[in-house]
């Protein structure tokens, strides 16, 4: 059965006011930077559940939104975070990664510890759902399939993280693998998977970020 249809809301604009707004929008994000050093002043919550939102239109396979976004503040918890993602980098830096990835990644001044995550004010760990459990009627359960989950949730963190950027606070992506202990800490159900935590808060007075240059678009489109 067809969703009921409605008229698009689109607003068309001049292509003077099109470039503009382009151009505001680049030079705002051209400020966007990793953060990981944060200030301990809490974020208030309407921030963060307005950039949720954010995520949430973000296109998904079938409209399925394969996403849960866990906002964690509590302190303790935030520190049982940090303790098991350290010991998943510290088994990396020190065991599994490649000598060309540690060094790729020495310039960044990067190493195991992590103590953004207790430190921060906000920790946001996103799951990717890869099907919806169903009970039915005799009892049994099923699953139902979401569909390209990977892109639709990575559509949905690019939108949560362009929100946080414009809403005035810092982020920085972490991703330690693996990262099952997630769903240990935080009583995630099993078809929930972790994704990426995001780290949300204020730049530390005095935090420094590596001196980077992004590619420029000569490097990154070409036209056909």
């Amino acid at each position: 059965m067809l969703h009921p249809f409605l008229p698009v809301r689109f607003e068309r604009i001049s292509a003077e006011e099109s470039r503009e707004r382009c151009r505001r929008l680049l030079e705002n994000f051209r400020l966007r930077r990793t953060v990981r050093e944060f200030d301990t002043e809490a974020v208030p919550d309407g921030l963060i559940d307005t950039a949720i939102e954010v995520a949430g239109t973000a296109p998904s396979g079938a409209n399925r939104q394969p996403w849960k976004f866990v906002v964690v503040r509590d302190p303790e918890v935030r520190r049982r975070i940090r303790e098991a993602a350290e010991a998943e980098e510290r088994e990396f830096y020190e065991r599994r990664a490649t000598p060309e990835w540690l060094a790729d990644l020495a310039p960044l001044g990067t190493d195991w510890r992590k103590p953004f995550l207790e430190s921060a004010p906000c920790v946001i760990a996103v799951f990717r759902i890869d099907y919806e459990p169903a009970r039915l009627a005799d009892g049994t359960e099923r699953k139902h399939k979401n569909y390209y989950v990977g892109e639709s949730v990575g559509i949905a963190v690019g939108f949560l993280l362009a929100a946080l950027h414009v809403a005035g606070l810092a982020t920085l992506t972490h991703t330690p693998s693996p990262m099952q202990f997630l769903r240990e800490v935080l009583g995630r159900p099993k078809h929930e998977q972790p994704y990426m935590l995001i780290v949300a808060g204020y730049p530390a007075a005095g935090a420094r970020v590596p001196d980077l240059t992004k590619k420029r678009l000569d490097e990154i489109r070409e036209t056909v």
